[in-house]
């Protein structure tokens, strides 16, 4: 029998509201967001203009498949053409990163005016269009001057000088956004790749250093969260890049590997993010190592303060890990690099991440109920090689694809599982520079015309995919089709 009713609850600020329809349950906020994500490095450009200071990215040489950072796709002079796209699509979020060294060039030394300044025209021109703004503070381009001096997030210093950058920003723009982000992925300094996302320029990349980087980074996590939380209405979140990592076959060791790269990479941090202190495991492998996370007096004290309004994270793939090469010894944190195993039942792209919309409904799962927190994944996307004839629009169906199984895959996860997600944002939905600087690599619904070593006219062109969008936007997420 077909019933037709509606049940409304309060949750924060947030309405729910359940509508059973034909049938099968419909879960929809009211304020759903819908929205794009991206970082300074890999849009801004104007890598020498408006007083910026130089980034570690700013030094990065172009290689065969990988442009130099200094243009991108030059949003610092054509912001205003990407919103209007935006706004077009129905979006109203975009979480954007503040650029530390166009707002404070040496990192620790005195504002730039003319940075912030930058930023305040930006957030407004959002809010005119009825784009909420998140900002994130920092997505891995540490300021030259620090990685110098004190090797990024390796040194005490540079976490007192992210705490002044962090809570500065608060201030002058906290009245007006809303939601904030400290780092990134902050599992990231969690994995070998640590280091460079760190700043780190010089060393032995020992694991007590990437130990000692991860804490370091919570610790900095720690002190904006709780600045906000202490002095603001605004709301953060500890951010992630979830690993869905399954066991490569059914052999325990398999399934062992498994979870324990799940509860270091992925839960260790957000025990911290939602609890204000790091599981016992995790301390007992520290032990057990010798590993000494040169924790000073009042750090663990700042950790306990520790609290989220919601938890973060972005998605993109899933693999799976194999024991017979992983050496005995291996700290966790190294099990992909030794022991990573395609998955023969999942497709992949070029760049062969394995497409996996059931591991997205599983995150959200997992990190809802273990936490019993808002989830809001923050990043999506399959990044593809595509050519525009420069008239007709791209064919992007297997775009198309992607995001409408994960997007049902995120339906599933409200109406059948009773999660509670507050958005979708993807990354990169304009088309950007990849995480590597390679423009061949395209996420967005919006072809952006260069190449990586031929600026072309950065032309703006809606692909296939864009109209699609645009449907299930306006829709909340209704019209797949």
């Amino acid at each position: 029998m077909l019933v037709n009713y509606e049940t409304k609850a309060l949750y924060k600020r947030d309405i729910i509201e359940i509508i059973i329809r034909n049938g099968g349950i419909i879960l929809l906020k009211k304020n759903f967001y819908w929205g794009n994500s991206v970082s300074s490095m890999q849009t801004e450009g104007a890598w020498n203009e408006g007083g910026k200071g130089l980034s570690v990215y700013d030094i990065r040489e172009a290689s065969e498949h990988a442009s130099d950072w200094k243009v991108a796709t030059d949003s610092y002079h054509r912001y205003l053409e990407d919103f209007d796209y935006m706004a077009d699509l129905g979006m109203n979020m975009y979480r954007f990163q503040i650029s530390w060294s166009r707002v404070n060039p040496m990192g620790d030394g005195e504002w730039n005016e003319e940075g912030i300044k930058f930023y305040d025209i930006f957030i407004d021109a959002l809010i005119a269009r009825g784009i909420e703004p998140m900002i994130c503070l920092y997505h891995f381009d540490m300021p030259l001057n620090l990685a110098k001096k004190y090797n990024g997030f390796l040194g005490k210093e540079v976490v007192e000088a992210f705490k002044r950058y962090g809570i500065e920003m608060v201030k002058r723009f906290g009245h007006k956004v809303k939601h904030w982000l400290t780092f990134n992925e902050q599992n990231c300094f969690h994995l070998p790749e640590g280091f460079r996302t760190a700043g780190y320029l010089d060393g032995e990349e020992t694991l007590e250093e990437l130990y000692q980087i991860q804490h370091n980074t919570m610790l900095a996590h720690a002190y904006v969260a709780n600045y906000i939380h202490e002095h603001t209405d605004c709301q953060i979140s500890g951010m992630l890049a979830y690993q869905e990592v399954y066991p490569a076959t059914c052999h325990p060791e398999d399934v062992r590997l498994a979870r324990e790269f799940d509860e270091f990479v992925n839960h260790s941090l957000l025990e911290v993010f939602t609890r204000g202190k790091y599981p016992e495991y995790y301390l007992t492998f520290v032990k057990n190592q010798g590993i000494d996370l040169n924790i000073m007096a009042g750090e663990l004290e700042e950790l306990a303060k520790v609290y989220s309004d919601y938890l973060t994270f972005s998605y993109y793939a899933s693999t799976t890990v194999n024991h017979k090469n992983v050496p005995a010894g291996t700290a966790p944190n190294y099990y992909l690099q030794k022991g990573k195993q395609d998955n023969p039942y999942l497709d992949t792209t070029e760049w062969n991440w394995q497409i996996d919309s059931t591991g997205f409904r599983d995150i959200l799962n997992k990190m809802y109920y273990r936490y019993n927190l808002p989830v809001f994944p923050i990043e999506n996307g399959i990044g593809v090689i595509e050519e525009w004839d420069g008239k007709n629009p791209i064919e992007d169906d297997y775009r198309i694809d992607y995001h409408r199984k994960h997007f049902q895959a995120m339906k599933d996860a409200v109406e059948l599982d009773g999660v509670d997600i507050l958005g979708y944002l993807g990354w990169g939905l304009i088309d950007i520079l990849s995480s590597q600087g390679d423009m061949r690599k395209r996420y967005g619904v919006v072809y952006v015309n260069r190449e990586n070593h031929d600026l072309k006219d950065l032309k703006r062109t809606p692909k296939k995919s864009y109209q699609w969008l645009q449907q299930v936007i306006k829709s909340n997420g209704e019209k797949l089709e």
